[in-house]
């Protein structure tokens, strides 16, 4: 029952462009049974690619301010796939190494390793560890679908860090949005909640406000900031505290000491999230699967804030969301137009209780080809499908 659907593979492969040697390897192989070395063969017979990838450093705009400090420019790594029937396909690997992915070195250096031919063998079998690079080979080798829902999705406005925010919000408010995200952990507590009056007293009727913390405060800090939110039309507070292990025991590789500060972390924050009103949300803290497969097993009762363009292939872990029935929050990573076409994509496909999208950030760039969709307070299909993946290409290379 075994033989036929894999022979009827080999045939196939034989009459195309493929190695006719390999394809005949195959099908001796399982007509002689040996299965598990006709799959091995076949590994080396799946779609091959020409591929090529461009580094980039582009400068923000305005340098973003958060609780990791001043952030001035956005580097990452462009892929170019071309298939042998000559389609071609982008993908971005846009990594921020304070969340806990890999450096851009490290994208570029297996990119070098990848080579100018590949396949999808090759592309598989990128290390774990790489999540953006493998959330960058898996977006290009998409075969993406319009949504079953087409209509418009919401978007948040995102606001500067500290007093800036109050020159901001009325305007934003004026364009049409409803939901606004502050950046703070970036002054002081008292500095920054007497600001937190002065924005909320500038927010319109209905309108929510969502707080992203970075993983800046301790525990004090932090039940400060939820003792004040439960008065305010806060939405929830993203990533209140994020406990790393110290460089050095990460550098030592001691992955005790690691864990022991992941399982403190995650205490803290399901103790604040059963002792306040206000949501919480997680963003650091989930960069991966597996983080979003243990989150739910502790029965995370907030928000989870995916940046889709750093946890490698989500699809299992957008399954498991789906599955429980989570509060789900598609975010940009501050991506070029590759990446936010990518993510937005996957925010469409998104079949679960819609939030407002955290997509509200661009122009980031000066180069009008770079950005994804001008934030404004919907975004539609089409303003996805027209992002042009080739003229950002052009630009860069």
């Amino acid at each position: 029952m075994v033989k036929q659907p894999y022979s009827c593979v080999a045939v196939n492969w034989i009459k195309g462009s493929r190695s006719e040697a390999i394809g005949i390897f195959i099908f001796r192989s399982f007509k002689s049974g040996n299965l598990q070395q006709a799959r091995v063969a076949i590994s080396y017979l799946r779609v091959n690619y020409h591929f090529d990838y461009c580094r980039y450093r582009l400068p923000f705009r305005a340098p973003l301010w958060t609780a990791h400090g001043c952030w001035e420019a956005r580097e990452g790594v462009i892929l170019r796939l071309e298939s042998e029937g000559g389609a071609i396909s982008y993908g971005e690997a846009c990594p921020i190494p304070w969340f806990g992915t890999e450096t851009v070195n490290e994208v570029e250096e297996a990119c070098r390793q990848v080579g100018a031919e590949t396949n999808d063998a090759i592309l598989d079998g990128l290390p774990e560890k790489l999540g953006c690079l493998r959330s960058a080979v898996h977006s290009a080798r998409m075969d993406w679908n319009a949504p079953e829902d087409e209509s418009a999705r919401a978007v948040a406005a995102l606001l500067p860090s500290g007093k800036q925010a109050l020159d901001l919000i009325e305007p934003r408010a004026e364009a049409g949005f409803r939901t606004f995200k502050w950046k703070v952990g970036v002054g002081s507590v008292a500095d920054e909640l007497v600001l937190l009056d002065d924005i909320c007293g500038r927010l319109s009727g209905g309108a929510k406000l969502r707080l992203d913390a970075n993983g800046a405060w301790e525990r004090r800090s932090a039940e400060k900031w939820l003792d004040r939110c439960a008065d305010y039309p806060v939405e929830y507070v993203e990533q209140p505290c994020f406990a790393e292990a110290s460089a050095f025991a990460k550098a030592m590789g001691d992955k005790s000491a690691v864990s022991a500060a992941q399982r403190r972390a995650e205490d803290l924050l399901l103790g604040l999230a059963e002792d306040f009103p206000t949501p919480l949300a997680l963003d650091e803290s989930i960069m991966s699967g597996h983080d979003v497969t243990r989150w739910i097993d502790q029965g995370w009762p907030g928000y989870f804030v995916l940046k889709t363009s750093l946890m490698g292939e989500a699809a299992n872990a957008l399954a498991a969301l789906e599955k429980a029935d989570a509060k789900v929050v598609f975010s940009s990573a501050l991506e070029t137009a590759v990446g936010a076409k990518a993510a937005l994509k996957r925010a469409f496909a998104w079949n679960g209780s819609p939030h407002a999208l955290g997509f509200g950030v661009w122009p980031l760039f000066n180069d009008f080809e770079v950005n994804g969709p001008a934030a404004a307070p919907l975004i539609r299909w089409d303003d996805v499908t027209r992002i042009d993946e080739e003229a950002l290409w052009n630009a860069l290379s």
